[in-house]
């Protein structure tokens, strides 16, 4: 996973489809949730999943009406196409992010 700046929150293209994972360091479900989402990357290996902490773009977190944490944003063209707030298993989020996939 790789960490995402302000910059790059700004610059989320209308072509791309980007995957974006919120967290903050003190949460223990951010922590499992994350342990999962390195397994699903380790599946898909093409897959980027972007990570940032919530409590630095408090911005962000109004404009995208982001009600806990953890969350995983999927975007397409530019908006949010879905919030995944409920982590149920890595076969779940696999399901959900496979299409993401070059493979």
């Amino acid at each position: 996973m790789i960490e995402i700046t302000k910059e790059q929150l700004d610059a989320i293209s209308d072509e791309e489809q980007t995957i974006i994972f919120l967290y903050t360091p003190f949460c223990g479900t951010c922590k499992l949730a994350k342990s999962m989402l390195e397994i699903v990357e380790k599946i898909i290996p093409s897959i980027n999943i972007y990570t940032k902490d919530l409590n630095y773009i408090p911005e962000f977190a109004e404009k995208w009406k982001i009600e806990s944490v953890p969350c995983l944003l999927i975007f397409e063209k530019g908006q949010i196409a879905e919030k995944i707030y409920a982590f149920h298993s890595i076969d779940y989020l696999y399901q959900k992010l496979k299409s993401f996939s070059t493979i």
